[in-house]
């Protein structure tokens, strides 16, 4: 009510986050918001030694390329394609951020721009990244760059208004939504973090009021509403009053994972009402093969069980993406290339590659 003075969102977590896109970030005694857990090598050992593979890389190139053996000369091999040409990566995470990241927004733009991707989601867990898109297309020309927010504690929550000033950033590059992630009600039960978090669906089943204003935004807008960190059950309801809403273009965000982690027949519910299904490269270094020791909580995501979900659910109702970019984790561009060739050996077609990984977020972002 006017005059009433707001009081500073917070969620009392037990224990540090439990986070699938970057290592333990304290928000407890030991570390204040904004605090980073160690993360091993920095992200400027981390460049140096890429910088060191690359210019071994590159003295390997340097070789002869005709080879003689006993006499005849071998062709040379044909030229270098790269496997991303024309793809989208619609979730990726680089610095600034809370968490330890090996690129910033102008490294990554830059390396997908040179492996000719043509398009790049930046997400962001605690701020919104339109005005970082705007800027970093400004330097890395070549490439097209796309922000959002998502509506975490830091903004306020389930936060229209948050919408609304991210989508009015100059350049109009803040396309995408995201529902509560860390800081999801879901999320922060499924990992024993907190009493409680942000709700999303009421006890009866419904999305609550200040969700609706916010999928009523997104349909006026044409944003992409992404479902966050919510809970299976909750995913659908999600969906569903979001299509009802007049949102043609929604996502379940890293629909195979633990704390969302759709099954075969909810995918196709999902899918049925409208919805696209993200799938992530980070699955196949989450469990118990994970380097990172916080992505061991979170369950490991087979190259088989991804293509077996596209394969009975149809390319064209999923959506690729990395969620990439933790520092000790490999660079978003070669997760990506490494998911997809991946995908290809499990039977999955390049055309089907084309569509979950260019046609349809294209259609999401552009059309």
């Amino acid at each position: 009510m006017a005059g009433e003075r707001m009081e500073p969102f917070h969620i009392p977590r037990w224990k540090p986050i439990t986070h699938c896109c970057a290592d333990a970030c304290g928000h407890g005694p030991a570390g204040g918001p904004g605090h980073r857990a160690e993360s091993g090598a920095s992200r400027r050992e981390l460049l140096l030694g890429a910088a060191g593979a690359a210019a071994a890389l590159a003295a390997l190139a340097g070789l002869e390329r005709t080879v003689t053996a006993q006499g005849r000369n071998m062709p040379a091999p044909p030229p270098l394609a790269s496997p991303l040409e024309g793809l989208i990566d619609f979730h990726t995470h680089s610095s600034p951020d809370i968490f330890a990241r090996s690129l910033d927004d102008e490294q990554l733009a830059s390396m997908y721009r040179d492996r000719a991707l043509e398009a790049v989601v930046f997400k962001n867990h605690v701020v919104a990244t339109a005005d970082r898109a705007f800027l970093a297309r400004k330097r890395v020309p070549g490439i097209k760059i796309f922000g959002g927010v998502t509506l975490n504690g830091a903004v306020g929550g389930i936060n229209p208004e948050a919408v609304g000033y991210m989508h009015a950033m100059e350049g109009r590059l803040g396309r995408i939504v995201w529902l509560p992630t860390f800081d999801a009600d879901n999320h922060v039960k499924f990992f024993k973090e907190a009493p409680a978090g942000i709700k999303t669906v009421g006890p009866d089943g419904k999305v609550l009021p200040a969700v609706q204003e916010v999928l009523k935004l997104c349909a006026k807008e044409k944003l992409v509403l992404c479902t966050g960190h919510a809970a299976s059950g909750e995913v659908l309801a999600i969906v569903e009053a979001a299509r009802d809403a007049g949102c043609d273009r929604i996502v379940v965000t890293h629909a195979q994972f633990a704390v969302v982690n759709l099954t075969e027949e909810q995918m196709k519910q999902a899918a049925k009402m409208g919805a696209k299904l993200e799938i992530c490269a980070m699955g196949v270094l989450q469990g118990d093969r994970a380097i990172l020791a916080s992505q061991k909580s979170w369950r490991y995501v087979s190259l088989q069980e991804t293509a077996d979900r596209i394969k009975a659910v149809g390319a064209e109702n999923f959506v690729l993406g990395t969620d990439l970019g933790q520092a000790g984790h490999p660079t978003p561009a070669d997760g990506l290339t490494a998911f997809a060739t991946g995908l290809m050996a499990q039977g999955i077609t390049k055309d089907q590659i084309r569509t979950l990984g260019r046609e349809v977020p294209g259609k999401l972002l552009l059309g």
